[in-house]
C-alpha cells in the first residue's frame, strides 16, 4: 500500500486541480473576446503557483513529500501540465543545462503544436 502512495496522493491532487473553474471564471470576465483568456490565466497562475511552491519547497524545506505530490504534480499539474514544462525548464536552467532546457522548450512547443495539428488534420481527414 505505501508503494501506492504518491499515486493516490497524485490521483486526488489531479482530480482537484483539473475540477477548477478559473479558466471558465476567466474568460466569463471577457465574453466577447475570441482570444483563449481562460487557458492563458490557467498556464500563467499555474506557472507562479508551481514556482512559487517549487522555491518554497527548495529554499525552506516547507513542505514534505507526500504534500510535494500532492500539490506539485498532482493538483498543479492537473491545473495546468505547462506549469511542469515551466518548472522542469527553470529546473534545468538553473542547473546550467541550458542545452537541455532550450531542447525541452523546442520539442515541447514544436512536438506539441505538430501533435495537435496531426490529430485535427487525421480527424477532419
Amino acid at each position: 500500500m505505501q508503494a501506492l502512495r504518491p499515486i493516490l496522493l497524485a490521483g486526488l491532487g489531479g482530480f482537484i486541480g483539473s475540477a477548477g473553474l478559473i479558466g471558465g471564471w476567466a474568460h466569463g470576465l471577457m465574453p466577447l473576446t475570441t482570444f483563449p483568456v481562460g487557458t492563458l490565466v490557467v498556464n500563467v497562475s499555474g506557472c507562479f503557483l508551481i514556482g512559487l511552491l517549487g522555491g518554497l519547497v527548495e529554499t525552506r524545506q516547507l513542505l514534505g513529500p507526500d504534500l510535494r505530490v500532492f500539490l506539485l504534480i498532482g493538483v498543479l499539474g492537473g491545473f495546468t501540465t505547462f506549469s511542469s514544462f515551466a518548472y522542469e525548464t527553470l529546473a534545468l536552467t538553473r542547473d546550467a543545462e541550458f542545452s537541455r532546457a532550450l531542447l525541452n522548450i523546442g520539442a515541447q512547443v514544436v512536438l506539441g503544436l505538430g501533435a495537435a495539428w496531426l490529430g485535427y488534420a487525421w480527424m477532419r481527414a
